[in-house]
């Protein structure tokens, strides 16, 4: 017999998909490029192998479209079955209009109303959350489509060695539906709680400033390189394995669960370094930590739903597993969430 608080409806991810940019690039290319050893760096402190770059007549969309069909295929729907589309991205197509309307259209989901979502690299956790929200809020709303793409490769300052080898592009979504199902343990499936932060101290520290309304595209704005993505300050190297813990720890407090409990944890892929000292600091084994750096490079906003579609594609997550997800990104934007998984892969 369910009990009144496993019998409340919650939002829950029923399939997905990743897509990568044809283009391979090693690590080599870059020892060669820049004549310098980048591999062993790469390699060891970033656990980067190589990564997708994508053709100059791609666009972000044109990364997003063969994820979203793949998602769309494992959920069991079709694009006219989508009510909403939310495209987490910080390298849209186009300033204006959004990323998430030429989606709607390439796959023809007339029904689905649209919008874009810039939370930088915690924009696949910050988008999820949103969808879940309409989801429990308003019962028309039961099918939707969450996608986080990246495109950074077309923002490149090729002489920056540091910014070229590890960005990569690529796109995963996700389909995220309405259930009141429970696992085989009487427990809830579907999200269970989500936590935001940001730091906007950090707001100048990382970015594309110009192309907006404070850096015009102008000559200035094209000789200071604005237009490219730029580190304009060092963001303290620490910070991801400080505020992932205290993130994880506040969102499993609230239901209930300890560090134990979790069964899979996935983090924005960018610093292995990162990843090994949060899940030391929170005394959880690192092979409870799935990452696909080692192929992908970092993709940004792509990198979650992209490190869950791999997880599923090797059949890791089973139905009824604690999945702990944590986002971070430019800004300093920071997305925490806990679900449970609501299928086996």
């Amino acid at each position: 017999m369910k009990n009144t608080e496993s019998a409340k409806p919650r939002a829950v991810i029923s399939g997905l998909g990743l897509f990568a940019p044809e283009r391979v690039v090693q690590n080599e290319f870059f020892d060669k490029k820049y004549d310098r050893d980048m591999s062993t760096f790469l390699r060891e402190q970033r656990n980067i192998l190589q990564r997708h770059f994508m053709s100059e007549d791609q666009a972000t969309s044109d990364l997003v479209i063969p994820a979203a069909k793949e998602a769309m295929a494992k959920a069991g729907v079709t694009a006219k079955d989508l009510d909403l589309i939310i495209v987490a991205t910080d390298t849209p197509d186009y300033i204006s209009p959004s990323t998430a309307a030429v989606v709607q259209y390439k796959l023809q989901a007339s029904r689905a109303g649209t919008f874009d979502l810039n939370s930088a690299c915690a924009g696949f956790v910050t988008a999820t959350d949103v969808a879940a929200k309409y989801l429990v809020a308003d019962e028309r709303y039961n099918n939707i489509l969450v996608v986080g793409a990246y495109g950074m490769s077309k923002y490149f300052d090729w002489d920056d060695h540091k910014v070229t080898s590890v960005f990569a592009d690529g796109a995963g979504a996700a389909v995220i539906e309405r259930t009141t199902e429970v696992s085989a343990h009487g427990e809830p499936l579907g999200i269970l709680a989500s936590q935001l932060a940001t730091d906007g101290q950090y707001h100048d520290y990382m970015g594309v400033y110009g192309g907006g309304t404070k850096f015009p595209i102008s000559d200035e704005t094209l000789k200071r390189r604005q237009h490219m993505l730029q580190f304009t300050k060092r963001i303290p190297p620490e910070t991801n394995s400080v505020v992932w813990p205290e993130l994880t720890n506040a969102v499993l407090d609230r239901i209930g669960c300890s560090i134990s409990k979790v069964d899979h944890f996935f983090f924005t892929q960018i610093n292995i370094g990162s990843i090994r000292e949060t899940m030391l600091r929170l005394n959880a084994p690192i092979d409870k930590a799935h990452n696909i750096m080692d192929r992908f490079g970092y993709t940004g906003s792509a990198c979650l739903p992209m490190a869950l579609a791999d997880a599923a594609l090797a059949r890791k997550l089973k139905k009824g597993d604690l999945v702990m997800i944590l986002g971070s990104g430019g800004g300093m934007s920071m997305a925490a969430m806990a679900l449970r998984w609501g299928y086996d892969t």
